[in-house]
């Protein structure tokens, strides 16, 4: 389960992303063009170190991209390449925001959502005490077996970033799809797939392939 906080961030996600996305080979769009939010999904870290929230942003006439995001409270070693900015939390203070695929924790979480068949995690909110679910905008869909065991990720050996990144690791390869399409040719693997409004149809957005 995802626990969120009401809280602000200063900059945005949003405005993070719309600095960040001309930069890569993959973004279909133009520079200076604000990004907006066509829904997202969230992955649990066991740890409760790292928040993992994957979202689909776009301009607001062109295509679905695909961005995984990690939120640390400090930069991660190694991963300077990877990171996508940095924004004040209200609540919980300076967080390093990275592109997951650059990330280990994220790796390892979205393997362990496609192979177990655990998918996107709960998200909630404490209120005096309570819980209140929110209700996610994106539905996710897995091909892995359900309660399957947890696979041996191990370390990441690469990335190579694209219109398909792939993330290389001991144990697992994993392919994110960063333009989701419902014209995408299907890829080998087991598949996690979504879909979200204006996209009823549920798309390919990433595989796992144990090795």
């Amino acid at each position: 389960m995802a626990l969120l906080h009401r809280a602000t961030l200063r900059p945005t996600k949003l405005d993070l992303l719309t600095d960040w996305l001309p930069g890569r080979s993959w973004f279909a769009g133009s520079a200076g063009v604000e990004v907006v939010s066509r829904g997202g999904y969230r992955f649990d870290d066991p740890a409760g170190e790292v928040g993992i929230e994957t979202m689909l942003v776009g301009g607001a006439d062109g295509p679905v991209h695909q961005v995984p995001l990690t939120y640390r409270a400090a930069p991660l070693d190694g991963a300077d390449a990877g990171l996508v900015g940095t924004t004040e939390h209200s609540v919980l203070g300076r967080r390093w925001v990275y592109d997951g695929c650059a990330d280990p924790v994220y790796a390892t979480a979205l393997a362990h959502a496609i192979l177990t068949g655990s998918g996107q995690a709960e998200e909630y909110f404490e209120v005096d005490g309570r819980r209140e679910v929110r209700e996610s905008a994106v539905t996710v869909v897995v091909d892995g077996v359900p309660d399957a065991p947890a696979p041996e990720v191990g370390a990441v050996r690469r990335v190579v970033d694209g219109e398909h990144t792939v993330i290389d690791t001991d144990g697992v390869e994993l392919v994110v799809v960063r333009r989701p399409a419902v014209e995408a040719d299907r890829l080998a693997g087991v598949v996690l797939s979504g879909g979200w409004k204006g996209q009823p149809t549920t798309v390919p957005l990433a595989y796992a392939r144990p090795r």
